[in-house]
């Protein structure tokens, strides 16, 4: 079975939150015609996305023809909305996920559901968590990789990771406003290209140094875009470790063994930096990942896999046992 990780879907439509609960930035979807739409932030465009971001029929056809037998379906970043007072994200997170509920209930063989939280309150997004888990039947949450304005070693998200341990909840993480240096990120489209990966790579370091995996060993955590800069960072973060008394005061171990304890997408645009990726971490430590259906992502991702020429044990792994492992699915 192959298995994408990385994709993500909206409602057809949802009501005006600005109306409901005030704030200028909420996501609303204004449609085109019936195939097109413009997502908005308040009066800004943000997006113009096609039906494929909502129709669950379409994306069937998509991945009929790409060869994918099931994706995850899990919100684009803008519908985190860590901006907003919290109960009124709780709000729109419940809404969201009671949307992506329902597709994978009428698809089950075909979508997998990923939650969303507001993890600006992480009380609030504790109690919707397990209201997913345990209402809606959701195994796995996005989030983003600074929620809230909180960095991954901050003690106050440390009860979140632990209740996704707890609970059984697998957890994607996708970069996120704010972004790593976004002041300097202005032009050429630089917040994804540039911004994404060293956003991921910070958020990976502060994950690992904070000492959350040292906590919470068994903690299932994956992050998007091959796990952006942390990859191509890992030797000198562990160089560091060795060579500095902040490394060692702050965790026990060498970076490089908390590294093996993640899990990352193959969205690397690279069959190189793939070949590398499963070099660094293992194969068992990546799943598919298409980004589908926006445009930096991978539009052929069975075919990324061909052309990073991986031994067959390897792609077996990374097609879909590595992540029927990480979200728990029937029969893993």
């Amino acid at each position: 079975m192959r298995i994408d990780l990385h994709t993500h879907i909206v409602p057809p439509g949802w009501e005006d939150f600005a109306a409901r609960y005030g704030g200028g930035k909420w996501p609303r979807l204004e449609p085109r015609d019936a195939c097109r739409a413009t997502i908005m932030t308040g009066e800004q465009f943000f997006r113009d996305i096609d039906d494929r971001s909502w129709s669950p029929e379409r994306r069937i056809e998509d991945m009929d023809r790409l060869g994918i037998d099931r994706q995850v379906l899990s919100p684009p970043p803008v519908m985190f909305c860590y901006w907003a007072e919290p109960k009124a994200a709780q709000a729109f997170a419940r809404m969201q996920n009671e949307y992506v509920a329902g597709v994978a209930a009428r698809h089950p063989t075909r979508f997998t559901a990923m939650a969303t939280v507001p993890l600006q309150e992480p009380g609030l997004a504790m109690e919707e968590l397990r209201y997913c888990r345990e209402a809606l039947g959701i195994g796995a949450v996005e989030i983003g990789t600074c929620p809230g304005g909180r960095d991954f070693d901050d003690p106050e998200l440390f009860p979140f990771f632990a209740a996704c341990r707890d609970l059984g909840m697998a957890v994607f993480v996708h970069p996120a406003t704010p972004l790593v240096g976004q002041e300097r990120l202005t032009k050429y489209y630089f917040p994804l290209i540039v911004g994404n990966p060293l956003e991921t790579a910070l958020a990976i370091s502060t994950l690992i140094f904070g000492g959350v995996l040292d906590r919470l060993p068994d903690l299932r955590i994956a992050f998007a875009h091959g796990g952006g800069a942390f990859p191509f960072t890992l030797a000198r973060l562990n160089h560091g470790w060795h060579a500095r008394p902040e490394g060692p005061a702050a965790i026990p171990k060498e970076p490089r063994e908390y590294a093996r304890r993640i899990y990352v997408d193959s969205l690397t645009l690279s069959p190189r930096n793939l070949r590398f990726i499963v070099d660094e971490l293992g194969a068992d430590r990546v799943m598919i990942g298409s980004d589908y259906p926006f445009d930096m992502g991978d539009p052929d991702p069975v075919a990324s896999l061909d052309a990073a020429r991986l031994d067959p044990a390897a792609r077996s792994l990374i097609e879909g046992h590595t992540a029927a492992r990480f979200l728990r699915l029937e029969g893993a």
